[in-house]
């Protein structure tokens, strides 16, 4: 069996279930009937590159997203005449996931940062790993509750933050201002939209 084939039965297993398989449903996958021959073929197929362990033997994909052709260019203007042609493919987890061991995916729920162009329903990748600079859009404990909003710092020059706000994308909704705790728990980084 090829890596493709070995890969593809995994990404139809976690397209499917939207998890890793256990040990048991590799066997049961590629026809094994020991768990060391599962276990033989997981250590293979890291090797290979096709999936990740962890230290405690958790299994993740090696490739959330995979390799898509970049076809070219498209107007957003004025339309113009345009060929199709395969100018390379680009890996989606190279480009929008800088460390993968930090990096995880959030569903949006709620419409506070419509105006940053984060709907309802999409789901964002967050960084936790990144260094929050004002300006970002962070994932942030506020006071007991979770939130994704604009970090807004006021910094005396040579000092602390004096003041820190956690400001929404969308008209409706107030800035938070932590009565007690705040922890940046990451920096979101890209927003994927399925349409």
């Amino acid at each position: 069996m090829t890596k493709d084939n070995y890969s593809g039965k995994f990404a139809a297993f976690y397209k499917k279930y939207k998890r890793m398989p256990s040990y048991a449903e590799i066997m049961e996958l590629f026809g094994y009937r020991s768990k060391n021959a599962a276990f033989k073929l997981v250590n293979k197929l890291v090797e290979m590159g096709v999936i990740n362990k962890d230290k405690q033997g958790r299994l993740s994909p090696a490739s959330i997203f995979g390799e898509i052709k970049v076809l070219g260019y498209i107007e957003a203007g004025f339309p113009t005449l345009v060929e199709e042609e395969v100018l390379h493919t680009r890996n989606l987890d190279d480009w929008l996931v800088a460390s993968r061991d930090s990096t995880y995916l959030l569903q949006v729920r709620g419409d506070s940062m419509i105006e940053a162009g984060i709907m309802n329903g999409d789901t964002v990748i967050a960084d936790r790993n990144r260094p929050a600079k004002n300006g970002d859009i962070v994932i942030a404990e506020v006071d007991g509750g979770w939130t994704m909003k604009y970090l807004k710092t006021c910094l005396p020059a040579g000092r602390k933050p004096s003041k820190v706000e956690l400001l929404p994308a969308n008209k409706n909704y107030k800035p938070i201002i932590p009565r007690h705790d705040l922890n940046i728990a990451a920096v979101v980084t890209s927003v994927i939209r399925k349409y």
